[in-house]
């Protein structure tokens, strides 16, 4: 059942398509035709589009990965991972962490991404943690 329909669409509906498509005969024709005309094309070029894009992109260059690098250049060098802790005190939880080294799923809020951040570039960045000041 399916393949006979295939073959229906192949065979039956697809010329019957093609030979109601308003082709020109010259690359000026296309300047000549209507808007409805060219509505009836779109199917047709996206199709074509999608088939040469899908042909040529094996051979597109491909994208580079930004190799990550470092983020702290200067600051407390000296330290294995820079962390710097406020006391607030109008604060309305106990601790709340920042991110500074852009790599949270959770920015600005931080989930510990500097470990494989740091880990992988041999940085030192941390979080800034605002801590609620007790009286």
């Amino acid at each position: 059942m399916v393949l006979e329909s295939i073959s229906r669409i192949i065979k039956v509906q697809l010329p019957a398509y093609l030979k109601r498509l308003p082709l020109p005969e010259t690359i000026g024709g296309f300047a000549r035709l209507t808007v409805s005309e060219w509505l009836r094309l779109l199917p047709l070029l996206g199709i074509l589009a999608l088939l040469g894009y899908l042909t040529i992109r094996p051979f597109l260059p491909k994208k580079k990965k930004q190799r990550d690098s470092l983020i702290n250049l200067k600051i407390q060098k000296e330290n294995p991972k820079v962390v710097n802790e406020i006391d607030i005190e109008d604060l309305n939880s106990a601790n709340v962490c920042y991110c500074r080294c852009w790599r949270s799923k959770t920015f600005p809020v931080c989930d510990k991404s500097h470990l494989k951040h740091n880990e992988l570039t041999g940085d030192n960045v941390g979080p800034l943690i605002l801590k609620k000041k007790i009286l």
